[in-house]
């Protein structure tokens, strides 16, 4: 038994001297391409180097502490084989800090020593300030003190106690100015380092060769930490031109690793959404009293939500995640951690998220909503923090237009779209440098001139203003996604609205904002509203006015919708009553006018209904 043991024992110890005689060449690899998904990015790398005959571990190093490996894919040229792959953090390469880095800690180090020397002043003034204090009985409790010594004693406190709180007062702003220097310098700081761990990923690759030679390598993997989000510009300079849409990408990363002049593509797809098709469960009815119901948002918040998100310590983050949960709407923080984002009003929750953080899901019920992140302790030990972004964001551009007397337009960046099975990418043929901090970078993607027929809509009931929609047909060949659009008419910019790519209507319909030159007022008659009990039975009348003016130089067709309520009770009965010429949907409810409008003219619509109920119950109207 122990001659066994014995053995067993030199043979771990012979694996483990001959696994450490395994050789190590570092090639060194650059980032050519990024693929970016909504959430996370594939990134695709080249790698150069030598290596030794027999078995030996290539290491490419430098890579994102964020990289998944069960990603990783590794192919190579040259004699050789490639036996395994795997990753590992590396705590001992340090990454390059770079002459600013230092340049910025020099200075931080000596507004501190300053600040030391400050205080120290401030104490000598105090002391002084007290030593004066205690000094203040003339002459002694037994002597006479003349008035001129008392006038010359006066003066002597007086001058001397101004001069130090004088001097005084001055260190004290100088400290506070110096603090607000610290306070962007520190944030220069982390942008620049972009981590605040030293630790980052390594791909190791064993391989086999029966001789010495060189090798080129194409590895990809998947990162997290970064994504994009569709953005559009929508512009129209009047009713009877085509719509301009220019599609862009707001793009984020956080990776540890900045992307230099790499090729990027955009695709539609998001691998860290689950993939498996879901199964659905038996439905069970059973009596109210005995089923649980889940609480659900009756009346979601929509418009534009704003806010900051701020870490444990009250600061604000920049380059923290902001999206609208279920949609491809997002946006992240800027430099002071805070952010705009319109929102549809079928969705109910914001979810906020940054690197190191523990992500927050909150429901929309105000245009105000501001969040705190705090670390999560788990994620720190397991990989890098990256550092808050704060270098003043610089529009990134593609190809420039040579400047000329003439002032020459500048061209635009040319892509191409490339629709696969499952997924439709974009790709930019000019490259982009990307840092690692956070910020916001606009990618444009592609323009469109598009046919589009306009037509003004309102709803009176929930909005005294008219509303320009813009209606494209056959709008599925352009690959849009649901995002925010900048909206311009006229080339002016009147404000933010929603693409919703997600519709399922042949036409697709894009506001494009207010027109205060239509004017619209929604008014209850009193007069032929009334409440009337016949018998057992209560029977309520509501009666309403819609005034509309147009006050534009020109001709308009205007759309007005109102409704009145659908029944969902067999003892509760609702019948319309005038609705001036509009058209009713006996199963929704919503009545609809097409208004044709002279320039100066001024129309009313009327419409009424009446519902009938048991006396025993009560109904809300209004």
């Amino acid at each position: 038994m122990k001659k066994l043991s014995l053995t067993l024992l030199l043979f771990c110890l012979a694996f483990l001297t001959l696994a450490q005689e395994l050789k190590e060449s570092t090639f060194k690899s650059e980032i050519k391409s990024a693929t970016i998904f909504l959430s996370g990015a594939q990134i695709f790398e080249s790698a150069l180097g030598n290596f030794p005959a027999g078995e030996s571990v290539v290491v490419i190093k430098g890579l994102s502490p964020y990289l998944d490996e069960k990603s990783i894919q590794v192919k190579g040229k040259g004699n050789f084989v490639i036996q395994a792959v795997n990753r590992r953090l590396d705590y001992l390469s340090e990454k390059n800090i770079g002459e600013e880095v230092k340049k910025l800690e020099e200075q931080i180090d000596a507004i501190g020593r300053n600040q030391s020397i400050e205080l120290g002043r401030l104490e000598i003034l105090g002391e002084k300030s007290s030593l004066l204090n205690a000094n203040k009985n003339l002459g002694g409790s037994q002597s006479t003190t003349s008035i001129a010594s008392l006038k010359q004693a006066l003066d002597f406190y007086d001058a001397e106690l101004t001069n130090i709180k004088k001097e005084e007062l001055q260190i004290k702003a100088n400290m506070q100015e110096e603090d607000r220097k610290l306070n962007s310098l520190n944030r220069q700081l982390a942008s620049l380092q972009a981590s605040e761990n030293k630790s980052t990923s390594e791909i190791r690759i064993k391989i086999k060769a029966a001789s010495a030679g060189s090798a080129s390598l194409e590895l990809n993997y998947l990162v997290q930490n970064a994504g994009w989000y569709p953005k559009y510009d929508v512009r129209v300079k009047d009713v009877s031109s085509p719509l301009s849409l220019n599609y862009k990408a707001e793009v984020f990363q956080n990776t540890g690793v900045d992307w230099k002049n790499v090729k990027l593509r955009f695709s539609n797809g998001n691998p860290s959404q689950d993939g498996q098709m879901p199964e659905i469960d038996k439905w069970e009815l059973n009596y109210p009293r005995l089923t649980v119901y889940q609480p659900r948002n009756t009346q979601p918040f929509s418009g534009t939500v704003s806010g900051r998100v701020v870490d444990q310590r009250g600061e604000g983050i920049p380059g923290a995640t902001v999206l609208v949960k279920g949609t491809t709407i997002g946006t992240s923080t800027g430099l002071d951690g805070s952010y705009s984002i319109t929102v549809p009003g079928k969705n109910g929750s914001l979810f906020f998220s940054f690197v190191g953080m523990r992500p927050e899901e909150r429901p929309i019920n105000s245009s105000i909503l501001n969040v705190q992140l705090y670390e999560d302790s788990q994620l720190l030990q397991e990989m890098v923090v990256t550092g808050y972004g704060s270098s003043n964001k610089k529009a990134l551009t593609g190809l420039r237009g040579t400047a000329s007397p003439a002032m020459a337009d500048a061209q635009t960046i040319q892509t191409s779209i490339q629709e696969n099975q499952t997924t439709v990418e974009i790709e930019v043929t000019e490259p982009y440098t990307i840092k690692s901090n956070g910020e916001r970078t606009l990618v444009d993607l592609q323009g469109y001139q598009i046919p589009a027929t306009y037509q003004y809509s309102a709803i009176p009931k929930l909005a005294k203003d008219a509303f320009l929609i813009a209606e494209i047909n056959d709008w599925s060949k352009y690959s849009l996604l649901q995002g925010e659009s900048n909206l311009y008419f006229e080339d002016g910019y009147v404000g933010k609205s929603i693409l919703d790519a997600t519709s399922l209507q042949d036409t697709l319909g894009i506001s494009m904002g207010r027109d205060r030159s239509i004017v619209l007022d929604r008014r209850k008659n009193e007069e032929f509203s009334q409440k009337r009990m016949i018998g057992s039975n209560i029977t309520e009348s509501r009666q309403y006015e819609i005034l509309i003016r147009n006050n534009k130089s020109q001709a308009i067709s205007l759309k007005v919708t109102d409704q009145i309520p659908i029944s969902v009770n067999s003892e509760i009965q609702v019948e319309a009553k005038e609705l001036s010429g509009g058209k009713l949907d006996p199963n929704t409810g919503f009545i609809e006018w097409e208004v044709p409008l002279k320039p100066g003219e001024q129309k009313t619509l009327v419409f009424g209904y009446e519902v009938k109920y048991p006396k025993r119950e009560k109904v809300i109207l209004d």
